[in-house]
């Protein structure tokens, strides 16, 4: 059925571009997500028809859009942008309402957001320099190994070998990797051992205390990845529903400047 008003979200990544639509009462009536290309408005148009289509709505039924992202300055018809740290800590914050840390792998950088049982933010980091750890990561690996993306997660789920990848240069990586293969290193124990490098990526950027919430497309993609961290972790780590969408949620949400969010997460921001 279709809603009278809706509030959009725009995510727009250097791999993938989301869209989330909510209504007045923060309920989700559409999303969608496509690659980002080399296009990134085009990208956003299309997915956020797709988004509409699953509303049942029409383009004029949105009030409001908030884009976040990478490429948020090239979202179309964006009343305003936000970094992307606010958005994935309302986005996650909005569904659990508890302290919390946020760990988003992405398409070419990670994020640790922590946030008090208010929503207050309370401490973030963003690795900026290199794409080791990221699903950028990963794709180089699948490309040495001659591997579809999708089948990645079934190959690391199928062993429990995990072969050690001592560098997270994904360069040095590749290296190694060749090396692996030629000894006749198991394919399965290599990738792996590759998820294992993106855990251990995350692990190195910060203290992950408290309650932790893992989030991004590589894990949406490779749920494998979060069994690792919770091993590393020595307790459960929580996965969303959709922990793709969680920062195109965000964005969503702040354009429907709903009440019962945290004023706290309205503030000026100092992490642009």
């Amino acid at each position: 059925m279709a809603v009278a008003s809706l509030y959009c979200g725009v995510d727009i990544g250097a791999s993938a571009t989301k869209v989330v639509l909510v209504d007045a009462g923060g309920e989700v009536r559409g999303r969608a997500v496509v690659r980002s290309g080399v296009d990134y408005e085009a990208a956003a148009r299309r997915c956020r028809e797709e988004a509409l289509e699953a509303a049942c709505a029409a383009v004029g039924a949105i009030t409001r859009t908030v884009a976040t992202g990478y490429g948020r300055d090239n979202a179309p018809d964006a009343t305003e942008t936000r970094t992307e740290i606010l958005c994935h800590g309302v986005g996650v914050f909005h569904r659990l309402r508890t302290a919390l840390t946020v760990v988003d792998i992405g398409g070419q950088d990670n994020k640790i957001i922590r946030l008090d049982d208010q929503g207050r933010r309370l401490h973030f980091r963003m690795n900026r320099k290199c794409a080791a750890g990221t699903g950028a990561f990963l794709e180089e690996i699948a490309l040495r190994l001659d591997l579809p993306l999708g089948e990645l997660d079934g190959l690391a789920r199928s062993t429990t070998q995990t072969v050690p990848l001592s560098s997270f240069c994904t360069v040095f990586a590749k290296t190694e990797i060749l090396a692996h293969l030629r000894r006749g290193v198991p394919v399965a124990g290599i990738v792996r051992g590759a998820f294992a490098a993106v855990v251990a990526r995350v692990v190195e950027m910060d203290p992950l205390a408290g309650r932790v919430v893992l989030t991004g497309g590589v894990v949406a993609h490779n749920p494998t990845v979060a069994e690792i961290l919770s091993d590393r972790l020595g307790h459960e780590v929580t996965v969303p529903p959709y922990p793709q969408f969680a920062g195109a949620l965000g964005a969503a949400l702040c354009a429907a400047r709903l009440g019962g969010l945290p004023s706290s997460l309205a503030r000026e921001e100092h992490d642009a």
